[in-house]
């Protein structure tokens, strides 16, 4: 499994190097954003394959970030996609990415084909204008801004635009204690959440490599905006002021277009509107060339396709939903911890007090179907139930396991492999699977035998299991 830890700011300084190499226009991948952000989104980091995979929490549902390679390495990056998509296999979490740049979605989809939902919010799209536009403000759209910025020299003469110092934080944080009275008030937990986000971006502004402008006027400092490079697009991070001072935004933000997006800076991004509709309209107003998607992107798994439970019918067997009726005899095939060890779960984990009733053992494969983890099956000679036939950790890339196991008056006759290969016949053939695995512990001969007479393949073995696999041309 991979390993994912908490981002803090005192990680992020170690993991630069993945994002400084990042040429994709959306802020999510920037580094300035990360510091802001990460704490409170609940964000996790982990590296496979020379990438960093970032995912958050986010009521109750990881979410996953599209891998940055360190290295720009177009394979890296799909193999990460694989150690996620088998990370998400092996916890039992249902894979979601979240922010896929437009340009990446390609590579999603010849990966997912159409077994996929996509989704595109707009309150999350970032807002994407022309460097030039706002170095210049030239041209009929921007005539209000010019306006603006005209109005603001009228009434300030004296007004300056400086590069941040160390020697400025103090004067900084003045300015952000000042503003944040007007945020708190909003009440919006987003409003204060940027804050205490800004307040931590604030003291790493030299260690990040982060561009910052100080607006002063009348000598006191009344606004100031923070950005990052990233490729050739400006990140803008924040952008305070006193909106007492007339013209103070559009000046502002000329300001810092001039001072630090140069001749190699095509863009500037001024993240999302979240939403909000005065913002939003703000945003327009400063005519943005595009709009950078960030889609959500869930694969789906064949299970999830499934509205029923299926009836197979084997040689000599049917496997089929269980029943009611049968609730004591399955009682007795799951609660046999000895019998049990070579299952994989012992019930006790989930139960605590004594033995539980008959009935508690159908809670646990009705569970996982209604959840589409797994399609949990009876094994029924006539009417008679004498095991079970799983089909669980679904992949996504049309794969998943099987197992079996028989009560013990009816082992050695062949049952167990029958059932699964119609389980492995019905993944095939009617869930469209292009690989069906299982595995068994090395020193459980019984269910190595059987998965060979079944028609599975040794494709491997470690230390504790053999490996086996079955594919619809074997």
């Amino acid at each position: 499994m991979l390993t994912f830890e908490p981002l803090t700011k005192e990680a992020l300084p170690a993991l630069a190097p993945w994002f400084s190499v990042q040429t994709t226009t959306l802020g999510d991948y920037s580094l300035g954003f990360r510091l802001m952000w990460a704490e409170r989104m609940g964000t996790e980091y982990a590296l496979a394959e020379d990438c960093l995979l970032l995912r958050e929490l986010m009521e109750g549902t990881y979410y996953y970030d599209y891998p940055l390679s360190r290295a720009q390495d177009g394979g890296a990056v799909g193999r990460a996609i694989s150690a996620i998509e088998e990370d998400c296999r092996d916890r039992g979490i249902r894979l979601r990415f979240t922010a896929v740049p437009g340009e990446e979605m390609p590579r999603l989809a010849l990966r997912y084909g159409s077994d996929v939902q996509i989704s595109n919010s707009r309150r999350w799209r970032d807002y994407l204008y022309r460097a030039e536009d706002f170095r210049t403000y030239a041209g009929s759209g921007y005539a209000g801004q010019r306006n603006h910025v005209n109005k603001f020299r009228k009434l300030y003469p004296d007004a300056e635009f400086r590069v941040y110092t160390p020697e400025d934080e103090a004067d900084v944080v003045r300015f952000l204690r000042a503003y944040d009275a007007g945020q708190r008030a909003k009440g919006t937990r987003l409003a204060a959440a940027e804050m205490d986000g800004v307040y931590e971006l604030v003291p790493r502004i030299g260690k990040f490599g982060l561009c910052c402008g100080l607006l002063f006027a009348e000598g006191t400092l009344i606004g100031l905006s923070v950005g990052e490079v990233c490729g050739k697009t400006m990140i803008v991070h924040v952008e305070k002021a006193f909106r007492g001072y007339e013209g103070v935004y559009p000046y502002l933000a000329q300001q810092f277009a001039r001072t630090f997006c140069g001749e190699e800076i095509e863009l500037i991004n001024r993240m999302d509107d979240a939403g909000d509709p005065g913002l939003r309209k703000s945003k327009l107003q400063y005519r943005p060339c595009r709009l950078g998607d960030k889609y959500t992107v869930s694969p789906v798994r064949a299970i999830e396709s499934l509205r029923e439970q299926p009836v197979l019918r084997g040689e000599r067997l049917t496997v089929a939903p269980l029943r009611d009726a049968d609730a004591s005899v399955y009682a007795r095939l799951a609660s046999d911890v000895e019998r049990n060890r070579y299952w994989g779960y012992d019930w006790r984990k989930d139960h605590e007090g004594g033995m539980p009733d008959d009935a508690w053992f159908f809670t646990i494969p009705r569970t996982e179907w209604e959840c589409r983890r797994e399609l949990s099956e009876g094994i029924y000679l006539g009417d008679a139930l004498i095991g079970e036939v799983v089909l669980h950790r679904f992949g996504y890339a049309a794969q998943a396991e099987v197992g079996a196991r028989l009560l013990p008056e009816y082992e050695g006759r062949g049952y167990a492999s029958e059932a699964v290969r119609t389980m492995s016949e019905y993944a095939f053939y009617q869930l469209g699977l292009e690989c069906v695995e299982a595995k068994c512990f090395r020193e459980n001969e019984r269910s190595r035998r059987m998965l060979l007479s079944a028609g599975m393949r040794p494709c491997g073995e470690d230390e504790r299991y053999f490996y086996f696999r079955r594919t619809p041309a074997m």
